[in-house]
């Protein structure tokens, strides 16, 4: 199977002004004045490796004594923000252990680890450059998908929760092996109605190190789900294939696995599934799906070439001849939803 590639890294885009209140209204900002430049004052770094001895292309990073002390009050306090409505009582049994910078990737995101020194708990979050792709990204995933997402802004720093699972390039290496036949049918299973969201979504570049497989225990048996844990690529590609994570090479063995053990009728019916259930989430929350689109089709985030090539390549999927006159990703989303509004909400 041939790989995608992505050839080129995506730009930043500033988040418009109008996107900014739009996640006002929905209480994704935040005022403490803490900003992403300010974790780049760090005066030494050292590599972090893992449990092999490799390369994670993790710098742990360290701080003079008199401005730590300032970057923990804050990171506390956005702590408090993400995981209990900024409440101030916890702030005494909070401690930040460690802060992590990754030059891979185009965000650039810091790692923070927190720690309640109470009982030796311990949670992840991402500080990141903001852009406003990855933020339509992000309130796509939490609008048509299963999944909650919880993020902050202020300003040109984005504030990202750290999403639990086994990374699936490790699940694919390291635990897949392990996994019953049904279980591995189950998997299956997960992973196409997770391509499906993807290209719905259009969210791309989903290799097995950008998503996250999540075992879940339930009475006798251990079900799985796959959720993305990466925005970056989020409406930018104009090549379609970058939005079907079946295309990477990473992905084979879930690929392979995927045509083992489904037949194409049950591929087909759980593609449906997928395309019902997000009927279902469109129709709940209208209005505002509705006032993300209206921004997002304003908002130039990709160029021009990469629109064209995308938008004749869905209609030639779809022949849903509506997409040969989108000048935006943000219509190229607006009328793949309506594609899928018009033919799946029989469905349920």
């Amino acid at each position: 199977m041939k790989d995608v590639k992505i050839a080129f890294r995506k730009p930043i885009f500033p988040v418009s002004e109008a996107l900014q209140q739009y996640l006002e209204k929905y209480n994704r900002t935040t005022k403490i004045k803490f900003l992403y430049e300010d974790l780049l004052r760090f005066s030494d770094s050292v590599r972090i490796l893992d449990k092999d001895g490799k390369d994670t292309l993790w710098l742990g990073v360290l701080y003079p004594e008199y401005e730590f002390k300032e970057i923990e009050a804050n990171l506390n306090k956005i702590y408090t923000l993400l995981h209990s409505d900024g409440d101030i009582a916890t702030l005494p049994y909070l401690k930040v252990d460690t802060i992590d910078f990754c030059t891979f990737g185009n965000s650039k995101p810091f790692r923070v680890r927190v720690r309640n020194v109470l009982n030796d708990n311990y949670t992840y979050f991402y500080i990141k450059q903001a852009d406003a792709s990855r933020i339509f990204g992000l309130e796509l995933e939490d609008l048509l998908s299963p999944n909650r997402i919880n993020f902050l802004v202020y300003k040109n720093t984005l504030i990202e929760e750290h999403i639990l699972g086994i990374p699936g390039d490790v699940f694919i290496q390291k635990h897949l092996f392990n996994c019953t036949e049904l279980e591995k049918a189950q998997i299956s299973k997960e992973f196409v109605k997770f391509n499906e969201r993807c290209l719905i979504g259009l969210l791309g570049d989903m290799r097995s190190y950008n998503y996250v497989v999540i075992p879940i225990h339930d009475f006798d048996q251990v079900i799985y789900r796959i959720r993305p844990i990466d925005f970056d690529q989020q409406s930018y590609e104009g090549n379609l294939k970058v939005y079907l994570p079946q295309y990477f090479k990473e992905n084979n063995q879930m690929v392979n696995m995927v045509l083992e053990k489904l037949k194409p009728s049950s591929i087909e019916q759980y593609r449906k599934e997928v395309r019902s259930q997000i009927v279902k989430r469109v129709t709940s929350s209208q209005n505002r799906f509705d006032e993300l689109i209206s921004i997002m089709k304003k908002d130039n985030i990709a160029p021009e070439a990469n629109v064209t090539e995308l938008s004749t390549a869905l209609r030639k999927l779809t022949y849903d001849v509506n997409f040969k006159y989108c000048k935006t990703m943000g219509e190229i989303i607006e009328t793949g939803i309506k594609f899928v509004l018009r033919n799946y909400k029989k469905e349920y």
